[in-house]
């Protein structure tokens, strides 16, 4: 594009600079990540024209980051029977009704961008992560059936599963700061419960047992970290900032800043005196720092 040409979507050249990455903390964060959005959209838009007409459509035509994504589930989860001007409506009320959603919207973005090293920035977040989307979708649909709208919660969490191969009841209640990494195959059962501050990978299922009614399944608590294809089973608990192996199979309950692996999962160190960790795992995203404790525990 030569200087100073503004294409017809009024994306040119006068885009602003990328913001600073972490945010400062005297700035708000929903204020600071939507200004972080848009600058990366624009500078995304005269990189690659092709996606010029895309993003200014889903982001830069918007003057707030609920409204943009509004816009991007309503597009992305529409059907020839549930349009998405309805969708976008809903989402939006949803979003404008419920400061907590928004609030919960920027604490996953902040999350997404601070752990996984393949997120380049937030907007790409916004626009192609679809455990993000995923999660900000069921966070509509758990609102939709708080206020005793369960057949549009049930009918939303159908479209999120055929279009983004994640299922989430919409009962479940799922805390802020949450990372769904690659996402494909995750299953969240009607009582369980997710904390804040949690990491979970892709093929993670969080079910009950048999035909039991009632409050029949996981609790994860704040700051754990569940390896790919674990498999959690039951109304037990997973306590604060404990790891769970990729493909475990857990049974029981796993105490805090413990690891399990294994299956049946199994405390590396032993049930009795467990070893126990420091950090934060769902903030470190270590997964193989057990391996030689574990070793030595199994020989």
């Amino acid at each position: 594009m030569p200087a100073g040409q503004v294409n017809h979507n009024g994306v040119g050249p006068t885009a602003a600079m990328v913001p600073t990455y972490p945010p400062p903390e005297s700035e708000a964060e929903e204020s600071w990540v939507w200004a972080q959005i848009k600058a990366e959209a624009h500078r995304d838009a005269e990189s690659e024209p092709a996606l010029a007409s895309f993003l200014y459509a889903t982001v830069l035509s918007h003057p707030s980051l609920a409204r943009s994504l509004a816009f991007h589930l309503a597009n992305k989860l529409c059907s020839s029977t549930l349009l998405s001007t309805l969708l976008y409506d809903l989402f939006l009320h949803s979003f404008s009704s419920s400061p907590s959603l928004i609030s919960a919207v920027v604490a996953d973005l902040l999350a997404v961008r601070h752990r996984d090293p393949a997120c380049a920035s937030f907007s790409h977040c916004l626009l192609n992560y679809k455990g993000f989307l995923a999660v900000q979708a069921h966070r509509v649909s758990h609102h939709l059936w708080t206020q005793n709208r369960r057949p549009l919660a049930l009918a939303l969490q159908s479209r999120i599963a055929d279009v983004f191969a994640v299922d989430i009841h919409p009962a479940a209640r799922i805390g802020k700061g949450i990372l769904l990494d690659h996402a494909t195959g995750v299953v969240v059962g009607e009582t369980a419960v997710i904390g804040n501050n949690v990491s979970i990978l892709h093929h993670v299922t969080l079910g009950g047992t048999g035909k039991a009614v009632g409050d029949r399944h996981p609790k994860i608590g704040d700051g754990v970290l569940i390896g790919a294809g674990a498999t959690i089973l039951g109304n037990i608990r997973i306590g604060e900032g404990a790891k769970i192996g990729a493909g475990s199979v857990v049974l029981i309950d796993v105490p805090p800043r413990t690891t399990a692996v294994g299956n049946p999962a199994r405390l590396v160190g032993g049930k009795d005196k467990p070893a126990r960790h420091d950090d934060l795992p769902s903030e470190s995203m270590d997964h193989t720092s057990f391996i030689q404790e574990w070793s030595d525990y199994i020989i």
